[in-house]
């Protein structure tokens, strides 16, 4: 027995989203619809009320604009939480490396990096590329353990989600719940991708100022335990590679007229990570100042 919860837009989109599940999910289940149409309220709001009204022990938080194509995914979900107790979240993308230096669930930029694991048909509601099937199984497994999650399809245990609900007072928008929720569930449990439930999602998502603050805000508040290294990477290294990622974001955000000083203070979200020590974080100040003179010289302001 499933509860489903769903932060509702689009009338249209909902009663599609609905007749699919019905269709596809193959056990018991709820479908708990919170209308947001006129967006008064954050997802973390929401998804929060959702919770505490689901009957069953098995949640799961999804888009509208979804079409599951799996047939009895439902039955498949029960036993990945049934078989493996250790799993708290799981969800059809996630990265197996959450970086130190700002980002979503996976940080393109690293130089060395944790896996991209991910099983969905993704489509492009704003660029208008064709969909495609983005299968990626570097460990050719069922299920995969990894840092964080995206928030399209995201599947707890009700206990779960009443020990560690979703932030609505630092996250009161619709960016930032997947990665913050991830990170708060790792403390007790596994998160993992699955590779045995396929779905469609309609849309890629927009990463916009809205995006950037929201983001900034999760890394701050749990600067303390990145990186997170699902896959275990040689930490040894990180600090170096993370640095080199740093430079790119530097220069980012200074596109996005993002001010120095600002950076200087993202940067010290970085000062209680395990891979900047305290003689190596001051190199970042310097990192910062070396990006900004070197484009004073190319005339970028």
């Amino acid at each position: 027995m499933i509860s489903i919860i769903i932060c509702s837009a689009n009338e249209q989109d909902l009663k599609a989203v609905s007749q699919n599940i019905s269709e596809t999910i193959g056990v018991v289940h709820e479908i708990i619809a919170i209308d947001n149409s006129d967006g008064k309220k954050g997802i973390c709001e929401i998804y929060n009320i959702g919770a505490r009204k689901a009957q069953y022990d098995v949640m799961c938080f999804m888009h509208e604009d979804i079409e599951m194509v799996s047939q009895d995914w439902g039955r498949k979900l029960i036993e990945i939480f049934e078989m493996n107790p250790k799993i708290g979240l799981v969800g059809v993308a996630g990265g197996g490396y959450k970086s130190v230096v700002p980002s979503s669930w996976y940080n393109a930029d690293l130089e060395s990096n944790g896996a991209f694991y991910c099983n969905l048909i993704q489509g492009f509601k704003y660029s208008r590329k064709p969909e495609f099937h983005d299968y990626r199984n570097p460990r050719n497994q069922q299920l995969s353990l990894v840092a964080c999650i995206d928030g399209c399809w995201m599947c707890t245990r009700k206990s779960i989600s009443e020990k560690y609900p979703f932030d609505s007072d630092l996250l009161q928008s619709f960016h930032g719940y997947d990665l913050d929720f991830s990170l708060a569930v790792s403390q007790e449990y596994n998160v993992a991708v699955t590779y045995e439930i396929l779905l469609r999602h309609f849309s890629e998502g927009k990463f916009d100022d809205g995006w950037e603050e929201d983001t900034l805000k999760v890394h701050k508040k749990w600067s303390r335990i990145l990186p997170v290294n699902t896959d275990r990477l040689d930490e040894s290294t990180l600090s170096r590679y993370e640095r080199r990622a740093y430079k790119v974001y530097f220069n980012k955000s200074l596109d996005k007229n993002i001010s120095y000083k600002k950076l200087m203070t993202i940067i010290g979200y970085a000062r209680q990570s395990r891979i900047f020590p305290l003689r190596v974080h001051p190199k970042l100040y310097l990192d910062l100042w070396k990006v900004s003179r070197e484009r004073i010289r190319e005339g970028k302001h």
